[in-house]
């Protein structure tokens, strides 16, 4: 085979690998951002559930003390009730007491409700600590590992563009740069194999005459349909599959 062909079926290889990590280094920060949304929501919700508990029990310690204020109030009308003069006098002390032993009712029953209110309104801050603290760790092991994961990918990248550049060096400049236009116009793909006959990146069938110089492989073809640059990998032998197969159980 033509030494450029097999320079640029290799460097078709490496530009499809690259193009694969960028993509998951790329995909990496935006898969954290994703996981640390859902982590600032559960946040948001843990809030909401913390001040709903906080204002049930602020609600509560105001009813205790409109409680005690309406005791005290009720203490003092007793007193001054005993030095009332008249029945008038009297049953208007009678009546204060009795609005504020409703309104006393009134500050027990809501007290009651809130504590009914509290108690799931507990449990969910509970849960919600517990299962945000899971996550947080679950967030924070998933970050490190797309922190190697991104830190090989980047590694494999740099090693490709090393190996891409070697290779280039060594192609024919103008079948690079043929190379780099059809990749460009082409969505990355610039080489495609001949398979049963037939381009296998626009599935066109090869012409016959075409097909047999194609096999010769001592020139750079393009595809007639798609202007790919097109290569031809001759099968394997079962013989010769069988004698490797040998070879390899005698050493």
């Amino acid at each position: 085979m033509l030494s450029d062909l097999k320079l640029v079926i290799r460097l078709q290889e490496i530009d499809n690998r690259l193009r694969d990590l960028g993509r998951e280094i790329a995909a990496l920060p935006k898969h954290i951002a994703e996981i640390e949304k859902k982590l600032v929501s559960h946040e948001r919700k843990l809030e909401a559930d913390r001040a709903a508990l906080a204002a049930n029990q602020k609600e509560r310690k105001k009813c205790d003390g409109d409680i005690q204020a309406q005791d005290q109030k009720i203490s003092k009308l007793k007193d001054q009730m005993l030095q009332a003069k008249t029945n008038d006098q009297y049953r208007a002390f009678q009546n204060e007491i009795e609005f504020c032993q409703n309104e006393i009712r009134k500050s027990e029953d809501r007290i009651l409700e809130l504590m009914n209110e509290s108690e799931p309104l507990d449990k969910n801050v509970k849960a919600a600590e517990a299962a945000l603290k899971a996550e947080k760790t679950e967030v924070e092991a998933e970050k490190g590992l797309a922190r190697e994961r991104t830190a090989v990918d980047q590694k494999a990248a740099q090693e490709l563009n090393t190996e891409r550049a070697a290779l280039v060096a060594g192609i024919t400049p103008a079948t690079y740069k043929n190379y780099e236009r059809i990749r460009k116009g082409r969505r990355g793909i610039a080489v495609a194999e001949a398979v049963d006959g037939r381009c296998s990146a626009c599935n066109m069938i090869i012409r016959l005459q075409f097909f047999q110089d194609l096999k010769k492989g001592d020139q750079i073809m393009s595809c007639e349909s798609c202007q790919r640059i097109l290569y031809y990998n001759p099968p394997v032998a079962l013989e010769e599959l069988t004698g490797e197969a040998a070879g390899a159980v005698q050493q």
